[in-house]
């Protein structure tokens, strides 16, 4: 009997730089041991220092992306990154909704790691009420908490009541990133919609500017173990563990004038 792949679909946006989107996603999903496809939805024009341009994909041949790819080899589970405008989430959901495939991992990219939106304003409802329901895990950081929110977030404590407000009345878990809070020790809260916990995920924080596409290399890892048939809970914390080494390996190196990329392929050279 042939063998076959676990197979994970991102959809997301091209990253010239190899750090982040795209590229990021695939080169994450090789390493954790699955064969990866992808529909891409815009072409950035970015390095580590910044993002200048954004060539967005038709909406039309993105669901076609997503189609001939899910058709012919199918998927063990889905990631989704940028997705820049209101047609484009709307287009994306009417597709995937044909398939019947559970593993959906949406990380809600908004602004790039140089500070440069990736999402229209107009955008951020229709991800709210079209697209996070329809997923089975999200994975914002604090500033796309807060947008997604409409208020602030002060501090650690306050996580494990934001979590649920992010859930959509519970019904999508949630991993918080804490990356942006000041505090020594980094505690992610992960708030798993369909068993009602909440884990807390603690690391210590790794100093280093080498962060460009940590949060497409995170949602990536989580669909990936997710392929493999891990557990929503093991499967975040294997991608927590995951990033924690891509991004203390990366740190010993330098690339670009910026912020640097993680060190994917860290568990295979140095």
């Amino acid at each position: 009997m042939n063998k076959q792949y676990k197979r994970v679909l991102t959809i997301a946006g091209s990253d010239p730089s190899g750090g982040a989107g795209i590229q990021a996603d695939l080169k994450t999903m090789s390493a954790c041991g699955c064969f990866g496809t992808s529909a891409i939805t815009a072409v950035v024009d970015e390095n580590t220092v910044g993002v200048t341009g954004v060539y967005p994909i038709p909406v039309e041949f993105v669901q076609g992306q997503i189609k001939s790819v899910l058709d012919d080899i199918g998927a063990d589970a889905i990631k989704i990154g940028m997705l820049h405008s209101s047609e484009l989430i709307c287009g994306v959901k009417k597709t995937l909704a044909n398939y019947d495939i559970r593993n959906i991992v949406l990380d809600p990219v908004m602004v790039a790691t140089s500070g440069c939106k990736l999402l229209r304003d107009e955008a951020i409802n229709t991800l709210k009420h079209e697209l996070i329901p329809f997923v089975r895990i999200i994975t914002p950081n604090i500033p796309e908490a807060e947008i997604l929110l409409g208020e602030k977030i002060n501090n650690q404590e306050e996580l494990p009541q934001v979590i649920k407000g992010l859930s959509c009345n519970g019904i999508v878990s949630v991993l918080l990133k804490a990356g942006h809070l000041s505090n020594e020790e980094l505690i992610d809260v992960f708030y798993n919609a369909e068993t009602e916990e909440i884990i807390e995920l603690r690391s210590k924080r790794i100093i280093t500017q080498n962060t460009h596409g940590t949060g497409c290399t995170l949602s990536s890892a989580i669909a990936s173990f997710l392929a493999h048939g891990l557990s929503l809970n093991d499967s975040v914390r294997c991608a927590k563990d995951y990033i924690n080494q891509a991004i203390l390996c990366g740190a010993n190196y330098e690339i670009g004038k910026g912020h640097g990329p993680v060190h994917h392929f860290f568990s295979f050279w140095e």
